[in-house]
């Protein structure tokens, strides 16, 4: 059993907190170094525990990383690419979905690639179907073997025309990783457009890739034989921002993120405005806080970019419980985030989950037996309870209610939270959290 987490709730978080690089861009710009004929150095790297995993997995395949001790700067020499025995790669990825972005840059750099059997966060089945789909699209050869995935191209990669059902985040960044180099030209439909598809974009044209966003989600690459390192900037994390937002309204509080970009965050900004949060944008990050008053109920439905991201809906649950009213959450990217409910509800929120779409926009999941909509009635008074961490937003949305609640709570899991949000406990410490962290028996 890892570390137990005490809280003594109601006490307003105030204060600073520094938001670096984004959990969803780093650890694929750091793959994208296996794609250079030299090395790559990528700055504003967050210490989490996603960032370690793939440290690990390019060390495994013979890429040399060397980390700035000051800065935390990471600088990758991949002239030494190799293949890696398949039980070292599952033992270093753990529970990380990582590897499976490995398998174009592997194959360009070494010609094969082998991919554990992936892990993740339990919010959704989360297919890798897309991401073989499209690698065997490019000419690839996909074998099941045990304990994993074998992939190679014995006849080289190929541009292709492709098309994605639903603009996966993953899928997008796969075709991206493999289409830069292969022979020919890619057009992907269909693409996912998020700000960090967009920054890993930016990584790959510095190496020398060239790429056209399109209208429409359609993205247009032309492969080139050979590609350089980079240097690069990670943009800010806009999740992380979004929940430290999320924090200092449930707890009636007063925090300043330190790095937030009001570009990438422009649906949480509206949102967290008409629920009746406050905040003040200026060139350096944003400052949230309660300013007083009622919370006010609302219909929220989660998208892909540009709209309301699913991330962001789970500490923005715990907010509406506050809220003074019935609110409505319909859930339309993955089909099992309502599990972190359960916990909110034994702490006194008054939440109901529904097969139903509780929305308009046209949802995969309708008629399907999955409770992907949710009613919220508030306000409520959150009471201290035993909590076990599910996942990672879910875990901090957790966190952010057991800070709020009257009495004690008891968070076990909360190691998850590691692999997207760099030193929270430290954070939380600095806003003034009431809190002990003890070894669980």
């Amino acid at each position: 059993m890892g570390s137990v987490l005490t809280i003594r709730g109601g006490v307003p978080l105030t204060g600073k907190v520094p938001v670096r690089g984004a959990k969803n861009l780093v650890p694929k710009a750091m793959v994208a170094a296996l794609l250079g004929n030299s090395p790559s150095l990528l700055r504003n790297v967050p210490e989490i525990k996603d960032v370690d995993v793939v440290t690990s997995l390019l060390k495994l395949h013979g890429v040399e990383v060397t980390k700035d001790p000051v800065t935390g700067d990471l600088l990758m020499d991949p002239k030494n690419a190799k293949t890696a025995a398949s039980r070292d790669i599952d033992a270093h990825a753990g529970d990380s979905r990582i590897p499976i972005l490995l398998c174009g840059p592997l194959m360009h750099s070494i010609g094969e690639a082998f991919i554990p059997d992936l892990g993740g966060c339990k919010i959704g089945d989360r297919p890798i179907d897309y991401h073989l789909q499209m690698l065997r699209n490019f000419g690839a050869l996909v074998e099941k073997r045990p304990g994993g995935i074998s992939i190679s191209a014995p006849k080289g990669l190929k541009g292709a025309k492709l098309e994605l059902p639903y603009p996966s985040v993953g899928a997008t960044e796969q075709v991206l990783l493999t289409a830069v180099r292969a022979e020919g030209i890619t057009e992907l439909s269909g693409a996912a457009v998020e700000p960090e598809i967009l920054d890993l974009i930016a990584v790959l044209q510095k190496m020398g890739a060239i790429i056209t966003v399109q209208t429409d989600r359609v993205i247009r690459i032309e492969g080139v034989p050979e590609l350089t390192g980079y240097n690069h900037r990670a943009l800010p994390d806009r999740n992380e921002a979004a929940s430290w937002a999320s924090a200092a309204l449930v707890t009636k509080g007063d925090i300043y993120v330190e790095g937030a970009n009001q570009q990438d965050l422009t649906a949480f900004l509206n949102i967290y405005r008409k629920i009746g949060g406050a905040f003040d944008v200026d060139d350096d990050g944003i400052r949230f806080y309660h300013p007083g008053g009622k919370l006010n109920p609302l219909v929220l439905e989660t998208d892909v970019h540009p709209g309301f991201m699913t991330d962001w809906q789970q500490p923005v649950v715990v907010a509406l419980s506050q809220a003074d009213g019935v609110s409505i959450v319909h859930e339309t990217v993955y089909e099992n985030r309502f599990g972190f409910t359960d916990a909110l509800i034994r702490m006194g929120a008054n939440i109901q989950v529904h097969r139903e779409c509780l929305g308009s926009i046209p949802c995969r999941f309708g008629q399907r037996n999955f409770l992907h909509s949710a009613v919220i009635s508030g306000p409520v008074q959150l009471k201290g309870a035993e909590i076990d961490i599910p996942d990672l937003r879910g875990g901090f949305s957790h966190l952010i209610a057991a800070l709020a609640a009257e009495g004690t709570s008891r968070v076990t899991g909360v190691e998850l939270i590691n692999r997207g949000y760099e030193h929270f406990l430290d954070k939380l410490e600095g806003l003034g959290a009431d809190f002990d962290v003890t070894d669980g028996k």
